[in-house]
């Protein structure tokens, strides 16, 4: 039950953090706000790690290991989500956010040579469609260039966090994956300063309350609650229930787009997110059973 109540958890909270961000960054710099945000997060998880007597070796592979993934998945992934949603809807930013385990087949196929199944491209096409679909209710939006920007900002985030995914899943080992969560935060959030000196413009002197809202719930629910809930169902549930998640998230983020700060929403925009998590549940169930077959081949061999 406590499994499932974790998996619970990741879907709502992790769907929110779209808008919580959105909020935030229309008063106070997209890359700082990460940055405050990430490395908080990891100091805290860095810290209940050390107060609670776990034994923690940190070599430099390690930390190498980890500063790179926090580069990719943190630094570009988080931090260039947060900026496009300075030009963009949260409800769109989280759709296409949606499309990472296709990033993931793609990184795979560039990295590796990977190709994917009938299925995947299968499941790409109408995740696709589903997109344009979703596009055609904003054609007016589409001829602003910050409103381009803010896309093509979000697609490089997504496959940026699949690139460090696919990177750290090849170099994977036996470390405290607390450790890893909290160096990753901490180094990723730390690597925003230079692009918030770059991008940001100027810093405000001082934060308002509804800044200081949305910040503290980045903190404790988006990186601390949810990712400790993600690790946890992680570990207790099946790969193809903890993928659940991600199609939960899309949707409780339009919805919650469109409740508190009016964002569109209507039938069309409905039918669109569906046609797009249900080309994402293809690419995801190809993937899943491609390596629950290769698991069951390495036993095979093993056995012999």
């Amino acid at each position: 039950m406590l499994s499932y109540l974790a998996l619970a958890a990741v879907s709502i909270i992790w769907g929110t953090t779209y808008l919580a961000l959105r909020i935030g960054v229309k008063e106070f710099p997209p890359f700082l706000l990460v940055a405050i945000r990430q490395t908080t997060a990891g100091m805290l998880v860095l810290a209940a790690l050390f107060f609670s007597g776990t034994r923690v070796q940190l070599p430099a592979a390690l930390l190498g290991r980890q500063t790179v993934a926090g580069f990719l998945m943190i630094t570009l992934g988080n931090g260039l989500v947060a900026w496009s949603e300075v030009y963009i809807p949260s409800g769109v930013a989280a759709v296409l956010c949606s499309a990472l385990p296709v990033a993931v087949i793609l990184v795979n196929l560039a990295a590796y040579g990977i190709r994917p199944s009938a299925t995947v491209v299968v499941g790409t096409v109408i995740g696709l469609a589903g997109m344009l679909l979703m596009f055609s209710e904003h054609l007016d939006e589409l001829v602003n260039k910050e409103y381009r920007l803010g896309i093509g900002c979000t697609l490089l985030a997504v496959l940026s966090w699949a690139a460090g995914s696919v990177w750290l899943k090849s170099r994977e080992g036996a470390s405290n994956p607390f450790l890893n969560a909290g160096l990753q935060m901490l180094t990723g959030g730390v690597l925003c300063l230079p692009f918030s000196l770059w991008l940001d413009g100027p810093h405000p002197e001082e934060i308002s309350s509804t800044v200081l809202y949305a910040l503290g719930y980045l903190v404790l629910f988006g990186s601390v609650i949810a990712y400790a809930s993600y690790l946890y169902a992680l570990k207790t549930l099946p790969l193809a229930v903890v993928s659940l998640y991600a199609y939960i998230n899309p949707v409780v983020a339009v919805i919650l787009g469109w409740v508190v700060l009016d964002e569109k929403l209507n039938l069309k925009i409905g039918i669109a997110v569906a046609i797009v998590l249900l080309g994402i549940f293809l690419v995801n169930r190809a993937a899943i059973t491609q390596r629950l077959r290769s698991r069951r081949e390495q036993g095979a061999v093993l056995q012999k």
